[in-house]
């Protein structure tokens, strides 16, 4: 591997990308994975920023990441980001900081330690809700936007079921038992998975730390979980969400979903004319975004922001 400097980032050189470690505001190193940004075919057209779940970390768009990065007719530089507390990304010793809106300034550092000034926004489930913190505070950073299975409102009961899973998650003996655990938990949302997407899957959800699996995220992550109460109506982003609308949208609901209603994507198409929307078939929250035919949709819809951006 080799070692080198981009203006405040560092980067190690791997496999089809580059980890770039950078540091948030206040001196935390943070981590990143950038696809395609030394095709000279990228520059020319707009990147892909992706912003993972709650607890979820880079791997989950690596996928998805390499099949943008590498389209014979139009290749596209990729970065996603680990948040705080999250895949290679430092551990925060408060973790009050752990929040959508300290996360949001990350992205942002991230973006200008990357040479980023905009581009096409992957927000996946709190991804979705740190892209409507900046289109209230940040909203030149976002050409478009792609929000995967969240919307202004979340469900109180999709949130209790990844409260309750989350809590609950039992440690697995292997590789082959972390992807029965994940199975066994989602498969009834996810019937479109194949026993080789499950251990993808685990892939992407844990990490072996001293012989044992564990979760690729900061236990502490899950305090701000504990303090939410899911009995009352959880506040709404209206307003924030209208001001995505202002620029090219697309929304994905997982046909299976808890956490994105149809009918928040209904009012959401009502209130944004222009929306556009896919339901996708046998995925829960949150689709997978290499699988079931959503890269060829995000490429559609990728084209139809560089045709609006000509004109």
């Amino acid at each position: 591997m080799a070692n080198g400097k981009t203006g405040a980032a560092a980067t190690i050189e791997t496999g089809g990308f580059e980890d770039v470690f950078f540091s948030a505001s206040d001196g935390l190193k943070l981590h990143a994975a950038d696809y395609g940004r030394s095709n000279s075919a990228t520059r020319d057209r707009l990147p892909v920023v992706c912003l993972p779940g709650l607890t979820r970390n880079t791997r989950d768009f690596d996928d998805l990441a390499r099949l943008l990065a590498s389209d014979p007719k139009t290749p596209r530089r990729v970065v996603s980001f680990d948040y705080r507390g999250r895949g290679q990304s430092g551990w925060d010793k408060d973790p009050s900081r752990y929040n959508i809106t300290v996360e949001a300034e990350d992205v942002l550092s991230g973006m200008a330690a990357l040479g980023l000034e905009h581009a096409i926004f992957i927000g996946t489930s709190r991804g979705g809700l740190i892209m409507h913190v900046l289109a209230a505070t940040r909203p030149g950073v976002m050409a478009a936007g792609v929000l995967n299975d969240i919307g202004p409102v979340i469900e109180g009961a999709g949130l209790a079921q990844i409260k309750a899973y989350l809590s609950r998650m039992p440690k697995p003996k292997n590789w082959d038992d972390a992807a029965q655990i994940l199975s066994e938990a989602h498969a009834k949302s996810f019937p479109a998975l194949t026993e080789n997407d499950w251990r993808d899957f685990a892939r992407a959800v844990y990490v072996e730390e001293d012989g044992q699996l564990v979760a690729d995220y900061d236990p502490k992550l899950l305090n701000g979980l504990k303090g939410i109460d899911l009995s009352t109506p959880l506040p709404t982003l209206w307003p924030q969400f209208d001001g995505l609308g202002r620029m090219p949208l697309l929304a994905l609901r997982g046909e299976h979903s808890t956490l994105l209603s149809a009918d928040t994507l209904l009012e959401m198409k009502q209130r944004v004319p222009s929306l556009q929307t896919e339901t996708i078939a046998g995925h829960g929250h949150a689709p997978i975004l290499h699988l079931s035919g959503i890269p060829e949709i995000l490429t559609r819809f990728f084209a139809s922001v560089d045709k609006q951006n000509r004109h």
